[in-house]
């Protein structure tokens, strides 16, 4: 392409008297014509590189207007997104968003509630006997499931340590039956009546140690029942498919 003004020199081989003629007034040739179908051709291709809209612009011509996240490379000078830590990431909605229940070995059980903090005091039962003191814990989640016919309630309690050595130590403190945690209620669920006094409602308990965290879950009867039949393994089954679904994210860390 060629800037304003700038003139074309005469064709190579053209006699004075032609040359002369030239000057005297444009002669459109066949060479001309190409020529500036080509250059028509150029200026509008330069044109629709500008002005052709983005998928998704609002106005056509007008740049990326579209309300859409953009795709592609990172802007220049932006920094790219940095992965989540194992500390950041250790969150319930992170390994137990609410939309995702658990289907395990003929239980089906959706999530009722759920919980975390740093101070892993605050999950456990009897804070004058805390199993945890001292115990290098890191943080806790805590997620409450209700299997789908409301029938039995189970509680999950995850505890992050920073090493396998302290979570197989304090998992081995928690297998015995006075290191008992707080059991989270599954939100909005009506009071129960609860068990006659003196009496323990049916539980069913499981603690498992899968790399540097510690599992502790606890199902019971919604009625918070004191007897079942011999026949009667809900509670089992619960805290065992619970209790597996909530290792697995992290048998791999």
């Amino acid at each position: 392409m060629t800037t304003q003004g700038e003139q074309f020199p005469p064709p190579p081989g053209l006699q004075p008297q032609a040359a002369s003629a030239h000057r005297r007034g444009p002669r459109v040739t066949r060479q001309r014509m190409l020529l500036w179908v080509a250059l028509a051709a150029l200026a509008a291709a330069g044109s629709w590189a500008v002005t052709r809209p983005n998928p998704g612009d609002l106005l056509p011509g007008l740049g990326p207007t579209s309300t859409k996240p953009a795709t592609g490379t990172t802007a220049p000078g932006a920094a790219p997104a940095q992965p989540l830590t194992e500390a950041q990431a250790f969150a319930a909605d992170w390994y137990f968003p609410a939309q995702r229940g658990i289907e395990q070995d003929g239980y089906k059980g959706r999530r009722a509630n759920a919980g975390q903090g740093a101070d892993c005091a605050d999950a456990v039962l009897d804070k004058a006997h805390d199993p945890l003191r001292d115990s290098g814990c890191q943080g806790y989640l805590a997620v409450a499931f209700v299997r789908l016919d409301q029938q039995v309630d189970t509680s999950v309690t995850v505890l992050r340590f920073a090493d396998e050595a302290a979570a197989g130590k304090t998992g081995a403190v928690l297998r015995e039956p006075a290191a008992a945690l707080l059991q989270l209620q599954p939100e909005g669920a009506p009071a129960a009546p609860g068990p006659q006094a003196g009496k323990q409602p049916l539980t069913s308990r499981r603690v498992a140690v899968v790399g540097h965290y510690v599992t502790v879950t606890v199902s019971r009867f919604a009625d918070q029942r004191t007897t079942a039949a011999e026949t009667d393994h809900s509670l089992d089954e619960a805290t065992r498919a619970v209790g597996y679904a909530a290792g697995l994210p992290f048998a791999w860390m």
